[in-house]
């Protein structure tokens, strides 16, 4: 499991971040209409690996910034520098909250 883990890691490393983001709206929409198929699901994995990638990249860019320029504050990063996006391709909105139903009753 773990080899087939990092073999994903490297082939979602080997890929574009722009190339990437520029699909993050489409599979955002999609992501937020739930429906329960294989292809909201796949839709939702995808929209995932973007975000990892757009995540690494902003932890990589805030630790080496801070190599170049040590200061004396603490070496946590800020939740805020992972979730920024440069250039992100739409405005920013509200999450929905989707309350979960029950599906089998118990008696």
């Amino acid at each position: 499991m773990e080899q087939l883990l990092i073999k994903l890691a490297r082939q979602l490393e080997s890929l574009d971040e722009a190339s990437l983001m520029a699909l993050w709206e489409k599979y955002a929409n999609i992501v937020s209409q739930f429906e329960p198929t294989k292809r909201w699901e796949e839709a939702t994995l995808i929209f995932s690996l973007i975000q990892a990638k757009h995540m690494k990249n902003q932890l990589f860019n805030y630790n080496w910034a801070e190599q170049v320029r040590p200061s004396t504050s603490s070496h946590e990063v800020p939740i805020s520098v992972m979730l920024e996006t440069k250039n992100k391709p739409h405005e920013v909105k509200q999450a929905k909250i989707i309350p979960f139903k029950k599906l089998i009753e118990k008696s």
